[in-house]
């Protein structure tokens, strides 16, 4: 156990009640999981504020108190500590209690809108195959060595992410591939971390139920390379129009990586096809599985990162043609008599136009292309239009359908998609609110040379409906269907 004086070293505290010469067996921000000698950080929130379970906490066992205001009310042998930002402090004090472990790792993170963890994850791959000791903590899991873990949130809360870099620490392990989500960002969850190399991928419409508006969205995107140490590199995407924005301020080594401009790196589409592409990067030649020039921008991300950290280019190169697509991006499963059935992840406009513009760029044009999409309840609702123009523009046939609804009812997000449906596209149209059926109905639509895209959840195994839970795996559902068909 630390002392209380220990771990509030560089939070910037603007006043102090009781001792700090006291030990503290762990921290907490959630009164249901507080235990005994705690110190509690009481976290502004926009239904519930910490200082509201502030007794509760006390009561199991609590023994300091971090908060934005000191309660006036009296409370015997508890230390309370004022600061101006929670969130910040609960950072803070969550480096200091795991002894700053992202000090004794290269953690390397990396934003966007779009490809984050297809980026993440192939730098895990690439590092892991070159014989370096790696983690990884992403959308999909935090793993290193044989341990894989599922995660809850892009970019889990500070205590998690101290834990999870300790145990890496632990473990021997070099580096660190780490997603980082605006909601991160926002909420100071990434505050005081040493990060050697920070990704700027892309920004798109996303999130604007959380962050009210696209400046501000952006803003919060740029307040993670404000704050690289001048160690690190500041690495941008300059094909984004924000790209060049992400690095105004920044005091870290600024680097630019672009498909389409003059850059630090580049990199351009040789050949293209449903099995892969042919890439010139930096004037050598790669041949990749992954498909579409968003993954020709996220590979040459990859490659940057790469030769940021000092690893050879000829190496780079020959182990990222060996790199398979991660799960649920642009997943191709070739059927003996259906044509060709595509998942992804893609659940926002910009992704989804991509997507859907890779295909028709690889397509000859005689196929049928199916998609079926939905959008989740409970979230940015201005993009369901958006989403529901882009399917019914590219594509031939549209189902749409459920997505996670939550505590929406998916006719009315189906009816909000519905709107954004030119006049001339209605005709291509289906609506089917059970995803299930709807994939069912997808595959018998497709004849032996036509493709079916599957977009908005992935790699997901659930479907969230009225807050529960559910099991729900796309590549098994279609493993079904197949076997049935063929």
């Amino acid at each position: 156990m630390k002392y209380l004086k220990e771990i509030l070293y560089k939070v910037a505290l603007n006043s102090t009640i009781g001792n700090l010469n006291i030990k503290i067996s762990g921290i907490s921000f959630d009164s249901r999981k507080v235990k005994k000698n705690n110190i509690f950080i009481a976290l502004p929130g926009t239904l519930n504020n910490g200082t509201d379970f502030i007794d509760e906490a006390i009561y199991k066992g609590v023994i300091a108190v971090v908060c934005e205001k000191i309660p006036k009310k009296k409370y015997k042998n508890i230390s309370f500590l004022e600061v101006s930002n929670s969130n910040k402090a609960l950072a803070v004090i969550s480096n200091n209690k795991y002894n700053n472990p992202s000090n004794k790792i290269k953690l390397i993170g990396i934003t966007g809108t779009n490809g984050k963890t297809t980026t993440a994850s192939l730098l895990y791959e690439l590092f892991k195959s070159e014989g370096y000791a790696v983690g990884l903590i992403s959308t999909i899991s935090f793993k290193f060595m044989e341990i894989e873990e599922s995660t809850s949130h892009t970019t889990p809360d500070p205590i998690q992410i101290n834990q999870y870099l300790n145990r890496m620490i632990d473990a021997e392990i070099e580096y660190c591939f780490m997603e980082v989500s605006s909601h991160g960002i926002f909420q100071n969850r990434i505050y005081g971390l040493n990060f050697k190399v920070g990704v700027f991928m892309n920004l798109s419409h996303d999130h604007l139920d959380y962050h009210k508006t696209f400046k501000e969205y952006r803003d919060v995107k740029k307040i993670f390379f404000d704050q690289l140490p001048k160690a690190a590199f500041a690495l941008s995407n300059i094909d984004d129009k924000n790209g060049r924005f992400m690095l105004q301020n920044t005091v870290a080594q600024k680097k630019t990586f672009s498909i389409n401009a003059y850059a630090d790196y580049t990199a351009s589409i040789q050949e293209i096809h449903f099995s892969g592409m042919l890439l010139k990067i930096n004037n050598n030649e790669v041949w990749t599985h992954l498909i579409g020039s968003y993954n020709a921008s996220n590979i040459l991300a990859v490659y940057a990162v790469a030769m940021l950290l000092k690893l050879d280019s000829l190496s780079i190169l020959s182990h990222l043609s060996r790199l398979k697509s991660v799960k649920g991006r642009f997943e191709v499963i070739k059927t003996k008599k259906n044509g060709l059935i595509i998942i992804d992840y893609a659940h926002t406009p910009e992704a989804l136009k991509k997507v859907l513009n890779s295909i028709n760029e690889l397509r000859t044009g005689k196929e049928t292309l199916i998609t079926i999409i939905g959008c989740g309840g409970d979230r940015d609702k201005k993009k369901r239009p958006i989403m529901g123009e882009i399917a019914s523009k590219y594509s031939d046939k549209v189902i749409f359908t459920s997505d996670n609804p939550r505590d929406e009812d998916p006719k009315n997000i189906i009816k909000s998609m519905c709107e954004g449906v030119s006049e001339d596209c209605l005709n291509k149209i289906f609506k089917i609110v059970n995803r299930e059926k709807a994939i069912h109905a997808g595959c018998e639509m497709l004849s032996s040379e036509d493709i079916l895209l599957i977009a908005g959840k992935g790699h997901e195994t659930y479907q969230e409906v009225s807050g529960v839970k559910r099991p729900f795996d796309e590549f098994k559902i279609i493993k079904k269907i197949i076997s049935k068909i063929e």
